[in-house]
């Protein structure tokens, strides 16, 4: 076997720095994509594996030593990986070039009314597709990958060490076609070989009502494309409830806040209000209190899982009039002066407004 150092024309005492820049001159000129003839293929072969035994800090001064080099000793820890590890024992085949595209996270903003009654959106994102000139065969077209020379397809470089067991053979990922087993003569050169690119794309999505803030939507298959037209990995949407000036939410029930005036709550009224649902009725009854809570049933949010809706609930808050003239001021003193109410005084906490109104929202 001739030596390695005269192989790749370099001192005994060479840097590491000195070996490598002498293996990729020589790589350059004996490349079987470079020089086809079987004499170069036959001396890439012996510079390859002169270089990955120089490379190697262990390996090389096994062979300083005496070793032949890719032939060394091994110790205890190198027989247990040869044999039950990753660097030895049979080769495993060529691998795949073909990757699944990474999952992709993209946040969308929605309004309250969205969540109601669910929403369509085609969604614009920059993600990697599928190369439309090779079709993710990461080839110039006209052309195919090649099998690699040096491996000869298997993706692995055999040797043969010497341990305390005797001759192991040992394989690792070949250097040149780096486990793939084939070689691509002529790249894609919309792709640079890879068989996909970056783009922007257009994905519709229907958002399904009853979806609230945090909730993560999944698109299987939406996610970007793998390299060399490898399987898509998965979108995931990450949904954002905009805040409602008038309509929040509590579960599956809406919640808003009536503003009635006195004389309104007094006698009772008809009115009738924007919804999310459009013009709604609502009945306020003679003598409702302020933190009452009327329902409107059916008119709340659409349940995500299962059927029908929850309730629209509309909590009262009763309005005082500050500015009386003299004539409203004496016809209050009539109305008091009938009624004769009690004074003013505390109320028991439990039935207190701020409670009363938590407790009816809640349904306590």
């Amino acid at each position: 076997m001739a030596d390695h150092y005269e192989v790749l024309g370099v001192a005994r005492d060479a840097s590491a720095d000195d070996i490598k820049k002498a293996y990729r001159r020589l790589a350059r000129q004996l490349h079987p994509d470079v020089n086809p003839g079987a004499d170069a293929a036959e001396r890439f072969k012996d510079v390859t594996h002169a270089y990955d035994v120089l490379s190697d800090p262990r390996q090389r001064q096994e062979y300083d030593l005496g070793g032949s080099g890719g032939g060394q000793q091994f110790g205890f820890g190198d027989i247990f990986e040869t044999f039950f590890g990753g660097g030895g024992g049979r080769a495993a085949g060529p691998k795949s070039r073909q990757e699944r595209g990474q999952d992709a996270l993209l946040r969308v903003e929605i309004d309250l009314q969205d969540v109601v009654f669910g929403v369509h959106r085609d969604l614009e994102i920059d993600t990697a597709v599928l190369c439309d000139v090779c079709d993710g065969a990461c080839t110039q077209p006209g052309t195919t990958v090649r099998t690699c020379d040096i491996c000869h397809g298997s993706g692995q470089i055999q040797r043969t060490v010497r341990s305390l067991l005797g001759n192991v053979m040992t394989a690792s990922p070949c250097t040149v076609c780096r486990g793939y087993g084939t070689v691509i003569p002529y790249p894609c050169t919309n792709c640079a070989g890879q068989g996909r690119v970056r783009a922007r794309k257009t994905v519709a999505v229907d958002i399904p009502a009853g979806v609230e803030t945090g909730l993560r939507l999944q698109l299987a298959g939406q996610g970007e494309i793998g390299q060399a037209g490898g399987p898509a990995g998965d979108l995931y949407l990450e949904i954002k409830v905009r805040h409602h000036d008038t309509f929040s939410r509590a579960g599956d029930d809406l919640l808003a806040t009536l503003e009635v005036q006195m004389s309104d709550a007094i006698l009772g009224t008809t009115i009738t209000l924007d919804s999310l649902d459009g013009p709604v009725d609502l009945e306020v009854r003679p003598g409702v209190q302020s933190a009452d809570v009327l329902t409107i049933a059916g008119r709340g949010i659409t349940r995500l899982r299962g059927g029908g809706r929850g309730d629209l609930k509309v909590g009262v808050q009763v309005l005082t009039p500050t500015k009386l003239d003299h004539k409203e001021r004496e016809l209050i003193r009539q109305f008091a002066g009938r009624r004769k109410a009690q004074p003013p005084q505390f109320a028991h906490f439990q039935q207190g407004l701020f409670t009363k109104l938590r407790d009816r929202f809640l349904g306590v």
